[in-house]
């Protein structure tokens, strides 16, 4: 049994020098839930009240105004859902470090128990999977969304719901591989974890001996071997 939610968010913008997102807030997170490589339609999604001006241009990526935040929850009001709604999953983000970091930025405001999202639950940054498979090539969602033959003509602007339901869909299809591969009845697939050592997060690679076996991996791991 297998558990893993996509997460995708939308800010009131990012400073172009120093800490990127130092001073900034979360708008809207969304999260849609894969159960053993099936989307089910579960999905946590919020607009959040920042409290501060949204730069204008993030309001040119998303769309999103302070005039319809103000009566929206704060974050520190949906932290409890958002964490339930979490348990016991691996996250699935694009670009998982700027996501990361503004949910941590967050929970350090609220003064929340966890600190480091990271430290408690598995991150699984579909970026630098796309990055492995198409190394040299753009890997934007759009870009991946017309590479895999996903319909994103709704995406005029940047939505973090609908940015999250075809990031499942895109990293289902990334991820294929995991089902196709055929071995002799004598051989088991034997997946490990191996840390992305520059971000810490986790990518799933397979061992030389699995890379052997089926050509469709040598792509993904040139980079790696």
């Amino acid at each position: 049994m297998k558990r893993e939610i996509v997460i995708d968010t939308e800010t009131t913008g990012m400073n172009s020098k120093g800490c990127f997102y130092k001073g900034h807030r979360i708008i809207e997170i969304s999260c849609i839930e894969i159960f053993n490589r099936n989307i089910t339609g579960k999905i946590f999604h919020t607009y959040l009240k920042p409290d501060r001006r949204i730069d204008d241009s993030a309001y040119k990526i998303h769309g999103i105004s302070e005039k319809f935040l103000y009566n929206k929850p704060k974050f520190k009001d949906a932290i409890k859902t958002f964490f339930s709604f979490i348990k016991n999953s691996n996250l699935i983000i694009h670009n998982a470090m700027f996501d990361i970091a503004f949910i941590n930025y967050e929970l350090k405001i609220a003064n929340y128990h966890i600190k480091n999202i990271e430290k408690n639950y598995k991150i699984i940054d579909s970026l630098s999977i796309a990055r492995n498979l198409f190394p040299g090539k753009k890997n934007n969602l759009n870009v991946l969304c017309d590479r895999y033959k996903i319909e994103n003509k709704n995406r005029k602007l940047h939505s973090a719901l609908l940015d999250s339901q075809l990031l499942a869909k895109v990293y289902l299809k990334m991820t294929s591989y995991q089902k196709n591969i055929c071995f002799d009845n004598n051989h088991k697939i034997k997946l490990k974890l191996k840390h992305d050592i520059k971000h810490k997060f986790i990518v799933i690679l397979a061992n030389k001996k699995e890379i052997n076996s089926n050509k469709d991996y040598l792509r993904f791991m040139k980079k790696v071997y």
